[in-house]
């Protein structure tokens, strides 16, 4: 592969992971300082429901009638302004509008993540070989951005959003100068059978592939908790440089997703599965013990072992549901999968992990023990997920889990 159109599309990760690692990781940390605290499960909720029905209203359109690489450019100059406008509303104290301009960020940010995909793998021949050193760089992106707006003190500051829209803004004008990508479902008829998923629905009647989904499901409600308030948790333990320290897990994530190939020649996507599963209980579980002691050994290992809670679970996920699905139902199959992992999953995991806080917080207990209580309900639900799975999951041949990787998404 030409050298200087790896270094272009790696150029667009890097740009597109910086954006969203700029706010996502540390925005309930800033909705705290601004009086915003009461709506943090809430806003991370409808950036769910931005994820589910964002490919309805803009991915089919983008999938059809407009070059890739222009779709991705229009969207982050738009996305660039709303970001814009954000900073404004949260020091004003203006909750409804914050939630309104965050919302239509996240319908318009959502599907340039699989048109990003979309220009990377039009442009490479071995998939395979070339798309994980790209898409590493869109880690690197995120770690860049969590670095930097750490060590600026910017964490818990409005600024985040507008460090986001300017980078947005540069990836806008960027994206016109891609090698142009066609769109990649041009000329393919629009039916309502494709867009509700329903054969992907009917793999459902694979015991292995319900068990899976329900699995995925129900493990990304405690998962939408570190993702809303993990940075408000590091703030509350005194910790200064939220953003970077958050970084943590994403370095060590390059490692094992690097390291995910060999390991999935070596082991079954159940055993893969698992370690990904208990990863999130060991994670929670440090977070609840290191609470109330301020131990920080063990709030940072948690933090540290992102790459494993990622990447061992998303990863092997992705390639059992490309395995499943049979050719004609691959793209619904993965859509279905989003749906209910990012979509239905962190959209009811991010309203209970939301009402648990209030409530927690509430309590006449220390902080420490506050958030001790409220790490300690999304151990115990992953670790009654991870049990579930274990006895519930079974596949007909164990070898033919095994096999290469090639999809890599945050």
């Amino acid at each position: 592969m030409h050298l200087f159109k790896t270094l272009r599309l790696s150029a667009m990760m890097f740009l597109q992971y910086f954006i969203y690692g700029s706010w996502y990781a540390t925005a309930g940390l800033a909705m705290a300082k601004y009086g915003f605290s009461s709506i943090i499960g809430l806003t991370y909720s409808l950036v769910a429901v931005a994820s589910i029905i964002s490919p309805i209203i803009l991915g089919v359109v983008a999938d059809r009638f407009l070059s890739s690489e222009k779709v991705i450019g229009t969207l982050h100059a738009i996305g660039g302004i709303l970001l814009l406008f954000i900073p404004s509303q949260m020091e004003s104290g203006q909750q409804n509008l914050f939630l309104c301009l965050l919302f239509l960020y996240m319908l318009i940010l959502t599907p340039t993540f699989a048109l990003t995909n979309n220009v990377a793998f039009h442009h490479i021949k071995d998939p395979s070989k070339h798309f994980p050193v790209i898409r590493v760089f869109g880690t690197i992106g995120w770690i860049a951005a969590g670095v930097g707006i750490g060590q600026c003190n910017l964490s818990d500051s409005s600024l985040i959003f507008t460090i986001a829209g300017i980078a947005s803004f540069v990836q806008g004008i960027y994206s016109f100068t891609l090698p142009s990508t066609p769109a990649p479902a041009k000329g393919k008829a629009f039916t309502k059978r494709e867009l509700l998923r329903i054969d992907a629905f009917k793999m459902m009647k694979d015991r292995a592939f319900l068990i899976f989904m329900l699995t995925s499901l129900f493990l990304n409600i405690p998962i939408a908790s570190y993702s809303s308030f993990a940075s408000p948790f590091l703030g509350a333990m005194g910790y200064h440089h939220v953003g970077s320290l958050m970084s943590i897990g994403q370095g060590l994530e390059i490692f094992f997703m690097l390291a995910i190939p060999f390991l999935m020649a070596r082991f079954s996507i159940k055993r893969m599965l698992f370690i990904g599963m208990i990863a999130w209980v060991v994670r929670f579980g440090l977070f609840a013990m290191g609470a109330p002691s301020g131990i920080d050994a063990l709030i940072i290992i948690g933090i540290a072992i992102h790459g494993i809670c990622i990447n061992f679970f998303m990863i092997p996920g992705t390639i059992f549901v490309e395995r499943m699905a049979s050719r004609d139902i691959k793209a619904q199959a993965q859509s279905l999968f989003v749906l209910f992992t990012q979509g239905i999953g962190t959209f009811i995991g991010s309203l209970i992990s939301g009402l648990l806080y209030n409530s927690t917080m509430a309590s006449s207990y220390s902080v420490q023990y506050q958030w001790t209580l409220f790490w300690s309900i999304p151990t115990i639900i992953a670790l009654l997920v991870t049990v579930f799975f274990v006895f519930a999951f079974r596949m007909k041949n164990e070898e033919y889990e095994k096999t290469d990787i090639h999809v890599v998404q945050k």
